[in-house]
């Protein structure tokens, strides 16, 4: 009985000194400040994303269809119109200054864990990009993108949950990967897109 308590005990002790050593989130979040992928403990920390971001639904009345979806990137959010004044809200990230946009058009496809080619002008401006990325976790993308038209904009996911609420892409409206996941199971194919300010 003796010896078993000692094993445990030294158990414990290897599992507590363990979980001290290893980094509590050793996972890579994509810095949209510097564009480039980082480990999570080498960016500061800012105290979590707000309750404000946060998935929900709101009262809202709108002149759109429902299934419409309405980005306002001023306070960005974006809203999935719903029935009875409802919408179902979500926190985004807008494009920067000087990559700022405003406009109609539809949801033209989908796309589950969407690779990734940066336009040629974005690479231009930051050379070390890649020519294309695969889809997965580390892709800037995030795990879903809905295309808006015929343009290079979409709807997309997010690994940096600090860049919702911020105005630091270039163009593109980003979700948290949980809430693209939601918003791409929710809206269909030609659904309407309205950006405004």
């Amino acid at each position: 009985m003796n010896t078993l308590r000692n094993a445990l005990a030294m158990f414990l002790a290897a599992l507590l000194t363990v979980s001290l050593v290893v980094p509590v989130n050793a996972a890579r979040v994509f810095n949209s400040e510097t564009n480039r992928w980082e480990e999570a403990g080498e960016r500061p920390a800012r105290g979590g994303i707000g309750k404000e971001w946060l998935r929900q639904i709101v009262d809202f009345e709108s002149s759109l269809p429902v299934g419409s979806v309405l980005v306002d990137t001023g306070d960005r959010f974006l809203y999935l119109i719903m029935e009875d004044g409802k919408a179902l809200r979500y926190g985004v990230g807008v494009g920067r200054e000087g990559f700022e946009w405003t406009g109609r058009d539809r949801i033209t496809r989908k796309a589950e864990w969407p690779g990734w080619t940066p336009p040629a002008a974005m690479r231009a401006r930051q050379p070390e990009l890649p020519a294309y990325m695969p889809g997965g976790p580390d892709n800037p993308l995030g795990a879903r993108a809905l295309y808006i038209g015929s343009t290079l904009y979409r709807l997309h996911g997010t690994s940096d949950p600090y860049s919702i609420g911020q105005a630091v892409s270039s163009g593109c409206i980003r979700l948290m990967n949980e809430d693209v996941i939601d918003l791409y199971e929710r809206v269909r194919v030609g659904a309407l897109v309205v950006v405004q300010e």
